[in-house]
């Protein structure tokens, strides 16, 4: 069944309405029929509505209402990637799989081993295209939210977003042991938000590492490998989301 995102009130008394770019997907790359099943949701509430297509316009495509699911797909935590910015189209493809793993949103960051720059003059069309993956995906995975994908931050700045939250951990080949990687897991409750801060590739300096530490934020192992950027990323979302994914589905 095909998923799609509207704002708030396009759903009203039963009734919802698709316009923008879904109702040429719908038509000419899907060809949908009137009588046809697909869900929704808004990005508010974390509700799944099972519609079926009622009226088929020309800028317009409507549908009833049949059932309201109210079993949210997120995760009961918040996870925020602070992914350091990674050579050529990676970026794309951890946007892509962060978003189906359950992330709340991403955060590129600048930091000292980066080789991957974005230019200001360049960097609004980079954000449109980044955040239209993570929509793409969102509906892929029957998402309740869109995450959002951020402007580019220093590492600076990272830190002091990254340090406010309520479990922060910054994966480091040097780190401690497993036993204590799942001690900092076993901390998450439902509710909170979680920050991950991955390396570029060659990995985080370790004055950067030491200046995370002094703001709290957890120097963690993902085990005995040495990961990729965008590996090391996936791991940790997929410990997050086996650690705190509730039994109901």
């Amino acid at each position: 069944m095909q998923h799609f995102f509207v704002e708030p009130g396009q759903i009203h008394d039963d009734q919802v309405s698709i316009t923008g770019p879904d109702v040429k997907h719908m038509k000419q790359v899907l060809r949908m029929k009137e009588g046809e099943e697909f869900s929704v949701s808004n990005g508010t509430d974390g509700k799944e509505y099972f519609c079926r297509i009622t009226e088929i316009g020309t800028e317009e495509i409507k549908g009833s209402v049949e059932h309201i699911s109210g079993d949210s797909r997120e995760l009961p935590v918040r996870i925020h990637l602070f992914q350091g910015l990674p050579k050529s189209d990676k970026m794309e493809l951890i946007i892509q799989k962060a978003v189906e793993l359950g992330v709340y949103e991403i955060i590129p960051m600048k930091t000292a081993r980066c080789i991957m720059k974005v230019e200001d003059s360049k960097e609004k069309k980079k954000l449109e295209r980044w955040n239209g993956i993570s929509e793409a995906a969102a509906k892929q995975s029957k998402r309740g939210i869109i995450p959002e994908i951020c402007g580019v931050i220093s590492f600076k700045e990272a830190l002091n977003r990254a340090s406010a939250m309520d479990v922060k951990m910054i994966p480091y080949e040097d780190a401690r042991g497993m036993t204590y990687t799942r001690e900092v897991l076993d901390k998450i409750k439902p509710g909170q938000d979680v920050a991950i801060l991955i390396g570029p590739e060659g990995g985080f300096e370790e004055s950067e590492v030491e200046a995370a530490k002094t703001l709290g934020i957890e120097s963690v192992t993902l085990g005995k490998r040495i990961l990729r950027t965008e590996t090391a990323g996936f791991t940790a979302i997929a410990w997050v989301a086996y650690r705190t994914e509730q039994d109901e589905i």
